[in-house]
């Protein structure tokens, strides 16, 4: 049995998809669940000659073998998600929670138009009026709705229950650590907690159930939005060490700066994390680009990943060297 959490160690956009996508394709979990606030956050994966952008969605749902469920802490745009199941094929093996929240058109209508929108730059996806309205006790579930029933059920029973058989679980988180509503840059943040604490309590796992916590971070920091940024780049000289990147949800030019040690340290103290997920290195260093294997990475990538193990204190497992889910290094045991 083993319980595995992946979250974002800077403010998203490290890459969590491609990680996620990989570690579904390689463990094969019995279910892979997400947490988050809603379909504020995306991912986007890589997987052959195909590209999937999901909001929705967990992206562990390329693993056919896998449930793919969403936690009672996450509210859903019920139109997003019957979208993405009918695009992506995955109908019968998706579920979600009956605690899950629904984002109703006045969510959206207030969010594209409220103070949040020029304030922090809100994606106006309406995650966070829902989970306003959530915190008022005013929002509507999913077992308020009836033609959601074929796709409700108790989803941290189910976890529990394959965990008690001694299966694996994929726990997905979304955004990243310094957009958590408590541990961010307030109030350039998002509507709830997005740590690993956090996103374990929106599917339901106790601590003690968890085994490994893998944060991801990207090679450089990225951050869509307003809020503060460390010795961040002006937009030429991001454009000139082609690290210029556009957000998967609103499409928005991501503002970037070079790894952030303390940060990145933060991060690991906030989630407990004890392993690390490199992504893009192959942006940083472009001889790596799609090695698979550590031994054959340049010496200068090999010291950076070194100094990032050093500072940080924990063990890089897992290396991205291109924007495939199979261009990737993976270290673990």
């Amino acid at each position: 049995m083993v319980v595995t959490v992946v979250v974002g160690g800077f403010f998203g956009d490290e890459g969590k998809g491609k990680v996620i996508s990989h570690l579904a394709r390689v463990n094969k979990p019995d279910i892979v669940v997400r947490g988050g606030a809603g379909p504020n956050a995306g991912h986007t994966i890589r997987s052959g000659n195909n590209t999937y952008k999901v909001r929705m969605l967990p992206c562990g749902f390329l693993n056919k073998s896998s449930r793919v469920m969403i936690g009672p802490g996450v509210v859903i745009n019920p139109t997003v998600l019957y979208d993405e199941i009918k695009k992506f094929g995955v109908g019968g093996r998706v579920f979600v929670d009956r605690n899950c929240g629904i984002i109703e058109q006045s969510h959206l209508d207030m969010d594209t138009r409220g103070e949040l929108k020029d304030k922090i730059g809100s994606t106006g996806s309406g995650t966070g009026p829902a989970n306003a309205d959530r915190a008022m006790r005013t929002l509507k579930l999913v077992h308020d709705l009836k033609e959601m029933e074929t796709i409700t059920l108790d989803v941290p029973g189910e976890i529990d229950a394959v965990v008690r058989a001694g299966g694996d679980v994929l726990v997905e988180g979304t955004q990243g650590t310094f957009l958590s509503l408590w541990h961010g840059t307030y109030p350039y943040v998002t509507s709830k907690d997005v740590t690993a604490s956090g996103i374990c309590a929106d599917v339901g796992i106790g601590p003690t159930t968890v085994d490994n916590v893998i944060m991801v971070v990207k090679a450089f920091v990225t951050r869509v939005g307003t809020g503060p940024l460390d010795n961040e780049l002006s937009p030429q000289e991001t454009v000139r060490r082609g690290w210029a990147e556009r957000g998967t949800v609103t499409n928005r030019t991501r503002r970037a700066a070079e790894f952030d040690y303390d940060l990145g340290r933060r991060a690991v103290m906030l989630n407990g994390a004890d392993q690390l997920a490199l992504t893009k290195l192959d942006i940083l260093f472009p001889e790596c680009s799609k090695v698979t294997s550590y031994d054959i990475l340049s010496t200068e990538a090999r010291l950076f990943i070194k100094t990032i193990e050093r500072k940080l204190g924990i063990p890089v497992t897992i290396i991205g060297t291109g924007p495939e889910d199979t261009s990737v290094i993976d270290r673990r045991g």
